[in-house]
Order: C-alpha cells, then sequence, then structure tokens
C-alpha cells in the first residue's frame, strides 16, 4: 500500500478514536514501571508505557510488543480481560503508536516475560508508518536526514549518542574531580572572532547595529579568566567554523578547551593522555577499544614523536633543510601537495607534513614541536625559536587537537598578529585577526599558561567505532534536500 493510503488509513482510525470519545493525545501519562524494572517483577501488577514495535492478532487474543528507553516487553491481551470494551478499541491502534497499559507480570508457555494486560490507554497516535526496513541503509544522508526516524529503527545509533554523553562526562569528572578544574562558559557571539584560524560565521545584532561572529574558539575568554586569577578553567561547548563537511568535519562541533596556569605543553601532554586513559577505563572499562577493526590502547604512555622525525620519516628531507619559501614550494611540488600562494615556507611544510606523514600514526600519538609560523599563539622554543612548544595529537590517522604553551608575550603577540594580517592582504581567508582587548589583557600580566582543544566529536568517533562524525552528533549540518519536482 502506498504511503498516502497509509497514512489515510491511520487519518480514519484517528477519526475513530476522537468519535469514542478519547483523547488521542492525552498530556500525562500514569505510567509507574519503566520496562527494565517491569520485567524483574514477575507475578505483580505493574503499569507501563511506550511506543508499539509489533502487533499479533490471534483471534480472541493479541499479542504485542512495546519498548521505550530501557527495554522491550511483550503484552498479552485476551477478550474479557480487558476493562469495558477496549478490546474492541485495538484494531485503531499501529505500529508506532504510543500506549499505557496495567497489568500482571506473566510467562507464556514460550518462557517470554509478557504483562497480561487488564487496561489501556493510548498516549499518542502515530499518523506515519514506521518503515519496514530503513531505506536510508542504502542513503545515509537520508538516515542523518530523518535521524528520529534512524534512532527507533537503529538501536546502535542511540547506543552512540548515549556513550557519547558518558564520555562527556567521564571528562567532566576526571577535570573537576580529579584535577580541580573550574569550568566556565564564555560567549558564543564574539565581536573579534580569534583563537584559531578559520572562516567564521557571521551574524548581526540589531538593537546594537553591530556585526557579530560566531565563535571559531573559546581560547582567548579563557586566558582573560587565568589573567583575572584563575588557575584552572575548562569549557565543553559548541564551536563554529565556516568550512566544507566530510567525514572529520561538521561546521558545528564541540570542543574541550582547557587553560591551567603555570603549565607548559610537556604538562598537557601528560594531562590529555591520563583523561583519556580514565575515561576509556571509566566508560568502557578497557583502555583498549576497537576502532575499524584495529584495537587502539589508551594506556600511558603514549607514543611521542617529533614532526621533524616524522618529516624525515615519510618525505626524505630533513625539515630544516628547506630553509626558504623557494625550497619549500619545489618539495611541494615534487610531492605533488596543492599549495596556496599566501603560505609561508613553514606552513607549506606543515601542509606536507599533514598530507603525507600522518595517515599512519594510529595507536595515540603526540606529534611535537610545530613551525611558529601557523602559531601565533603559541610560545616559541627558546632553543629554536622556528618552532614553537606545540603539539598534536593523533589517534587512527587523525588529527585530534591542537595544544600549546600560550604566548603571554603581549609585544610578542602583537607582531605575530600584523604578520597574519599581511597574510590576510595576500588572500589567506583564515588569517588571525588582531585582538587589542586581548593584548590588553595581556599587558595585565599572565602567568605562564598551557591549553588543550581536543575536538570531542573526534574522539567520540574513533571510541565508539563510527565511521563518520555525523554519526555521533544528534543532528549533523546537511546540504539542502533535493525535492522532487514531481
Amino acid at each position: 500500500m502506498a504511503l498516502k493510503n497509509l497514512q489515510k488509513e491511520r487519518l480514519k482510525k484517528l477519526g475513530n478514536i476522537k468519535r469514542l470519545g478519547i483523547n488521542p493525545y492525552p498530556s500525562k501519562s500514569n505510567r509507574k514501571h519503566i520496562i527494565k524494572i517491569a520485567r524483574k517483577m514477575m507475578g505483580k501488577k505493574v503499569t507501563v508505557a511506550g511506543r508499539i514495535r509489533s502487533l499479533r492478532p490471534h483471534g480472541k487474543i493479541t499479542f504485542a510488543n512495546i519498548e521505550d528507553a530501557s527495554g522491550e516487553i511483550q503484552l498479552l491481551f485476551r477478550q474479557g480481560s480487558l476493562q469495558g470494551e477496549k478490546y474492541d478499541f485495538l484494531p485503531n491502534l499501529d505500529l508506532g503508536d504510543f500506549i499505557e497499559v496495567s497489568g500482571e507480570v506473566i510467562k507464556t508457555q514460550t518462557d517470554e516475560i509478557t504483562v497480561e494486560v487488564s487496561d489501556l490507554t493510548i498516549l499518542t497516535k502515530s499518523l506515519r508508518p514506521l518503515p519496514s526496513a530503513w531505506y536510508g541503509l542504502k542513503d545515509i544522508e537520508e538516515r542523518y536526514r530523518r535521524r528520529y526516524v534512524d534512532m527507533i529503527m537503529n538501536p546502535s545509533t542511540k547506543d552512540v549518542l548515549r556513550k557519547r554523553s558518558l564520555i562527556t562526562q567521564a571528562v567532566r569528572d576526571f577535570l573537576i574531580n580529579e584535577k580541580g578544574y573550574v569550568e566556565v562558559e564564555s560567549p558564543v557571539l564574539q565581536p573579534i572572532y580569534g583563537g584559531t584560524r578559520a572562516r567564521p560565521f557571521k551574524t548581526h545584532h540589531n538593537t546594537l547595529d553591530q556585526t557579530f561572529y560566531l565563535r571559531i574558539s573559546n581560547e582567548l575568554y579563557l586566558k582573560k579568566l587565568i589573567v583575572g586569577g584563575f588557575e584552572k578553567v575548562f569549557e565543553i561547548g559548541h564551536t563554529f567554523r565556516n568550512e566544507g563537511m566530510d567525514r572529520n568535519h561538521n561546521p558545528e562541533f564541540t570542543m574541550l578547551e582547557t587553560m591551567e596556569a603555570y603549565a607548559d605543553y610537556l604538562d598537557n601532554m601528560n594531562l590529555i593522555e591520563e583523561m583519556f586513559e580514565y575515561v576509556a577505563k571509566k566508560v568502557f572499562k578497557t583502555t583498549k577499544i576497537r576502532f575499524k577493526n584495529v584495537m587502539i590502547n589508551y594506556k600511558r604512555p603514549w607514543v611521542r614523536v617529533s614532526l621533524t622525525e616524522l618529516f624525515k620519516k615519510h618525505t626524505g628531507v630533513h625539515f630544516h633543510e628547506i630553509d626558504s619559501l623557494e625550497k619549500a614550494v619545489s618539495l611541494a611540488k615534487k610531492l605533488r601537495i596543492e599549495i596556496k600562494d599566501y603560505m609561508t615556507d613553514g606552513e607549506i611544510l606543515l601542509e606536507i607534513f599533514e598530507k603525507k606523514c600522518t595517515d599512519q600514526l594510529i595507536q595515540p600519538t603526540f606529534v611535537y614541536d610545530y613551525p611558529a609560523d601557523f602559531y601565533p599563539l603559541a610560545k616559541r622554543k627558546a632553543d629554536n625559536p622556528k618552532l614553537v612548544e606545540s603539539f598534536d595529537i593523533y589517534v587512527a590517522g587523525m588529527e585530534m587537537g591542537t595544544n600549546y604553551s600560550e604566548q603571554n608575550d603581549p609585544q610578542e603577540l602583537r607582531a605575530a598578529w600584523i604578520e597574519e594580517k599581511e597574510k590576510a592582504k595576500k588572500g589567506n581567508l583564515e588569517a588571525q585577526k588582531m585582538d587589542k582587548d586581548f593584548l590588553e589583557a595581556l599587558e595585565y600580566g599572565m602567568p605562564p599558561t598551557s591549553g588543550i582543544g581536543p575536538g570531542l566529536d573526534r574522539w567520540v568517533m574513533v571510541m565508539t567505532d563510527s565511521p563518520s562524525i555525523s554519526d555521533v552528533i544528534p543532528f549533523p549540518m546537511l546540504r539542502p534536500e533535493k525535492k522532487n519536482k514531481k
């Protein structure tokens, strides 16, 4: 039967229910037990509620199954056992409807735990039929677009989202209870976007007649809190970057950002590996978690390797031998790496590194000491000012977060931002903006500080064996749906 006819049939049943004087959409349920608990109450009367997942009429008896967030249970309706004439009401029910039932928990002859129903109340009449086989499996974008159907039809989707919640909570527990951090909130609407390199989403405040930007990072605000006297702060919140979408990217994503006074990037390597070992143990009860048929081990210590060492291993060229823009451009052409006209030699080398040297970093790995050209907010290494005290985390070949010792010299940072302005003039749309208010904050003094910035969506990906970032975001961003003109 065509979808339109099925919907007409359900609307007809809705009309029947209303003519019987029954409200098909009451505002409250009198549920007393979740199904998981009811299944353990053999011989006792329970009142449960849930979505109908199956209906199997057999003359004077009807079997059904309902499901709530805790589980599923079978129902047995007998003609004569239901109060009033409610057995005759059953033909008005469909798969997907929500009902509330009361009755005794029994076992059938096949040993199936069952509620023998004595009373029935409809809670919600469903007007669209559930698909018999979820067509979105063939069209993955359809699954994301109709996520509510995906969750109904695929228990694994809900399981991933539950684990996401547990992972996020474990991160909070670790930082607050184990390490003494204070959780804070910073503005999402910012007059100047900063904290990293990215293109922002732009909006307008009518009352102030002022342009604002959805934050691309909350880093600068957390540093202002350090200036103000906090020593350990963190925020878990949404960040927005006006970029493309793929397996590893969604324009709106969740970041964990921390700042700790009197710490450097080496301290934060310890913090990261300790935190995710803690998360693995707390949520999964093991440090070994499978991702794409590879067992990832989050047990400390993780691999630590310099960018220059990896660069030499995978390109055959020593990083420091490329000491001019011309040499960097030549190497990029040789390796068939696409570059932009505005790139510096350090930025070109970093692009080569990301394209040629990271795919094989499967186990949790810290890659440290990056070129200074790309990180104006990081502190330069005392023994080699061309590099900064920084590290990226890699798991399963994916970059999982950038972290560094924070630049707290306002004059050095001003000079770095002036260089960024020149890059913007040359066409770099992601160059950082100068934030004079933040420079003023630094002039009051910020102690040595370091922070971490892992993207939580990617961590959930690898810890739940999910192939795409869209699998771990309840409602990922999608291209506009193409409408069939017919």
